[in-house]
């Protein structure tokens, strides 16, 4: 890409098309990137696009294959002797090797986030009603619509699970009067959570918890889990939502928010990708039927069901264009390689969810004993009574 495109690659050194394309995955294009093989000028959100765009051209897959065939005669020099990827050890999803991957992610900093997040700190999507909202107006408007969906009040005790900074427990008991429990496997998380409850004078009816939420005990009226049950895992999405079940007391109401996937192919073995490696090391995710299947195995049943997929494109836009913006700044809080991975990463799925490969619900789950309320009315005719 060049000349008038809106965004252009840049090839550092003879070896940059083979540590691009060879092997032809996403991963390796990621690592060209972080590792400084290639460079991306102008506007990375297109030229991501162009990218996802060529798998639907008729005939892409064979140019692809005469492309590699050509590539294996080029130079093979790299400027890079091999890729730094992290590693996990321990059983899949057990607490310790789940402590350890949530750590890797979400201790990055919290400098580094407060640079592109806005000042909720909300690390999910945002709900807007047109693209000239600001960000952080449609962040609170979610944490609202979260409170108001589990009907939050004076008393509730509420539980959020994966608080992370402790933005949505702090909105339930500064705006709706709750007691409020958070709890979070990310230490630098926990510790600005409670600094936060402290600032705004509700420490005494916020607790932030430091740990695993299969550890969590009490009974509690109300539950939200944002944009946590992706680090869960298929094989283990009943034990979470039998889990909440058994913390939330008869009738209570379960907000469960989170990404998804369009794609029901299983495979036997997963090849490992950009962001499965360097940033959301043993994430999963899963088709909305299959999550909704597997609370209802435990006894719950859906009351509500709504997409933000719309949403979370536009919310990742801002947080990289807030990155962007502040990029020497992170760059410092971490490294240059951290400012890429994210770029790419963020970018990357805000292409996802505008071309509809991911989505994200949230789901609102009770018990079927719990008082019927009728109707949507935002969504009925205003002549309609």
């Amino acid at each position: 890409m060049g000349g008038d495109a809106a965004a252009t690659i840049v090839l550092n050194h003879p070896g940059s098309l083979r540590a691009m394309l060879l092997p032809p995955t996403d991963l390796s294009a990621g690592e060209a990137y972080v590792y400084d093989d290639i460079d991306i000028e102008g506007d990375v959100f297109s030229l991501l696009e162009w990218a996802a765009s060529l798998a639907e051209v008729r005939g892409h897959r064979l140019t692809v294959a005469r492309l590699l065939r050509q590539l294996r005669r080029l130079p093979s020099e790299h400027r890079r002797t091999d890729a730094n990827r992290p590693g996990l050890s321990g059983s899949l999803h057990s607490t310790r090797r789940d402590r350890d991957a949530v750590t890797y992610h979400y201790d990055t900093g919290n400098d580094f986030y407060e640079l592109f997040l806005g000042e909720t700190m909300a690390y999910s999507s945002a709900y807007f009603l047109n693209r000239s909202e600001s960000l952080d107006a449609a962040q609170r408007r979610k944490l609202d619509l979260i409170c108001r969906k589990l009907e939050l009040g004076p008393g509730t005790r509420f539980l959020d699970i994966g608080c992370g900074w402790g933005s949505l427990v702090l909105h339930a008991a500064t705006e709706y009067g709750v007691r409020a429990t958070g709890v979070t496997i990310s230490g630098e998380q926990a510790e600005y959570a409670r600094r936060w409850a402290k600032t705004l004078g509700v420490d005494d009816r916020v607790e932030i918890i430091h740990g695993d939420y299969r550890e969590v005990k009490g009974t509690f009226d109300a539950i939200a889990s944002v944009g946590m049950f992706e680090h869960v895992g298929r094989k283990h999405l009943g034990q979470y939502f039998s889990k909440t079940r058994d913390l939330l007391a008869l009738g209570g109401l379960f907000l469960n928010h989170g990404i998804t996937t369009f794609t029901h192919e299983r495979k036997r073995r997963q090849k490992p990708t950009f962001v499965s490696t360097y940033v959301f090391p043993d994430g999963e995710l899963e088709p909305i039927g299959a999550v909704v299947e597997e609370a209802e195995e435990v006894g719950f049943e859906a009351r509500d069901l709504e997409s933000l997929r719309g949403s979370y494109a536009e919310t990742l836009k801002r947080w990289v264009g807030n990155l962007e913006a502040n990029r020497d700044a992170a760059i410092d809080a971490t490294s240059r390689e951290t400012y890429r991975i994210w770029r790419i990463y963020m970018a990357g799925s805000a292409v996802g969810f505008e071309r509809g490969t991911i989505g994200v619900y949230q789901m609102l789950l009770s018990d079927a004993g719990r008082p019927w309320q009728f109707g949507r009315r935002r969504l009925l005719a205003k002549d309609d009574t």
